[in-house]
């Protein structure tokens, strides 16, 4: 059963005024800083920050140059939809080596637009990142609203859930529930989604999640 083939009225209503919302300015955005874009995997820095991730910053040396962030989430790439909808969600988040006990000290950008065609009208929204986990290839990620065309949503915190498939993969968000951002309610838990429900459209791009690796405590020698 898909809620994105089959919305109920009431959030196809509030969505556009969510995505759509988080809007006017949302073509101008689409167009001018290329929120809208059809995207490509990894370009400059995300692509450095990828390599550094699995390889180590190659510029350093000893400890430095073997050091691998603990997490990640990167990329961009637009939702599928049976209709002319144009959304497309852009995220790069990182969990710094020395921060894995702390997923709140992630540090980073998400973006979303949601138009109602390609170039069309429709939101927008940019946020600063504030926690990030990941188990696996998926990742959950929560940050504050920055800047949107939609004054009700700025300053409220969101999340995201992205399962990075390698094929197709998924994504879901936190107002999911709510038919909007605007129905979301204004308090909600670092790293908090829902799962991931959404697809993403087939050649539009795609997300690269990091695996956390769990600081599990170490076994104390029970020796005298």
């Amino acid at each position: 059963m898909s809620r994105t083939a089959t919305p109920h009225p009431r959030a196809i209503a509030v969505a556009a005024a969510l995505l759509l919302t988080v809007g006017a300015a949302g073509a101008a955005v689409a167009s001018g800083d290329g929120a809208a874009r059809p995207a490509t995997a990894h370009t400059g820095e995300q692509a450095q920050s990828a390599e550094r991730a699995g390889t180590g910053d190659r510029a350093g040396t000893g400890d430095r140059a073997k050091k691998r962030e603990a997490a990640a989430l990167t990329g961009s790439a637009k939702m599928y939809r049976k209709t002319t909808e144009d959304v497309t969600f852009t995220f790069d988040a990182h969990l710094a080596a020395e921060d894995r006990k702390d997923p709140s000290q992630a540090t980073g950008t998400f973006r979303f637009v949601h138009l109602d065609r390609p170039g069309g009208e429709g939101g927008w929204a940019k946020g600063r990142i504030d926690c990030l986990m990941t188990g696996g290839k998926v990742a959950t990620a929560t940050g504050v609203i920055t800047e949107t065309n939609l004054e009700k949503v700025k300053g409220k915190r969101v999340g995201f859930t992205v399962d990075d498939r390698g094929g197709q993969d998924r994504v879901g968000y936190s107002w999911a529930a709510y038919g909007g951002t605007q129905g979301q309610p204004d308090t909600l838990a670092l790293c908090a989604s829902s799962a991931p429900y959404e697809k993403v459209r087939q050649g539009s791009g795609d997300f690269d999640v990091v695996p956390w690796k769990v600081p599990y405590p170490e076994p104390q020698d029970a020796r005298p």
